[in-house]
């Protein structure tokens, strides 16, 4: 199957698709950190900004900065940006920012989208000062982040070459001991590793396929590229698959990996 590149354009259709999820685990992530408030912050692939803003409240930040290639995504963001937020468009991999500027960089569901990740992780390392967090979470594409797992699953049992697009296979870089060799090798100190799970629960079959069809990230832009057929087809797979509920609804749950380091 030819290779797509991941499209991440519209806020909208992101927050349909991943946005509602992505909330979730920001919360939670930040909880986790334990930072200590007050500081700065660099939030690095910030998307429609769900980790910024959850930094800027709960984490109570100083000032906290998103930065994303995405003109449409930071433009989502600052729609409803809290007071200490800003953002900027700019390269996650590649932070235009001095030298220990920031007291934490944090990447939310980005990092295995950066074409060179240990770069990435060492450039978010130079970016706080000593002592300073660096700290990401990422999707666990393999197995615990199950409305995708269903719908590769199915995706594949109607057209086997939809494997080569699965994100559990095309990011290795999604486990924990993957993410513990990347923060290591960027010098960083204390690094742990530690799972976060939510509860990813659709209203019914509706809610669940339509935004697959708005053509954000990978299982989507496989939907777009489907003849009208072979879309039928992988939809009702799907509603035959799924675990529906007496009311309709589709109870899942999905699972993150989450990892933090500091700069000696």
């Amino acid at each position: 199957m030819e290779e797509r590149r991941d499209v991440w354009t519209a806020g909208e259709a992101y927050e349909r698709y991943m946005g509602r999820w992505s909330r979730l685990v920001a919360g939670e992530f930040v909880e986790w950190l334990g930072a200590e408030e007050g500081g700065r912050w660099l939030d690095a692939g910030c998307g429609t900004g769900a980790l910024t803003a959850v930094v800027a409240v709960r984490g109570r930040a100083r000032r906290v900065v998103g930065v994303d290639r995405s003109a449409g995504f930071v433009a989502a963001a600052r729609e409803a940006a809290p007071a200490a937020a800003g953002f900027v468009v700019g390269d996650a991999g590649a932070l235009p920012v001095r030298e220990g500027a920031f007291d934490a960089v944090v990447g939310g569901l980005a990092l295995n989208f950066l074409p060179r990740p240990g770069a990435a992780v060492a450039a978010w390392a130079g970016a706080v000062r000593p002592g300073g967090l660096v700290a990401a979470y990422v999707w666990d594409y393999a197995g615990g982040m199950a409305f995708l797992r269903c719908f590769w699953d199915a995706a594949v049992a109607v057209d086997p070459s939809a494997a080569a697009l699965d994100e559990g296979r095309r990011f290795p870089l999604c486990r924990p001991e993957p993410l513990r060799v990347l923060w290591s090798g960027a010098g960083l100190a204390d690094v742990v590793v530690a799972p976060i799970e939510v509860p990813t629960v659709f209203g019914g079959f509706p809610d669940f396929w339509e935004p697959f069809l708005d053509g954000q990230g990978p299982a989507p832009g496989y939907v777009a590229a489907l003849d009208a057929g072979a879309r039928d087809r992988l939809r009702e797979a799907l509603r035959a698959a799924l675990p529906v509920g007496p009311d309709g609804a589709i109870a899942l749950t999905a699972r993150a990996w989450a990892v933090r380091g500091r700069r000696p």
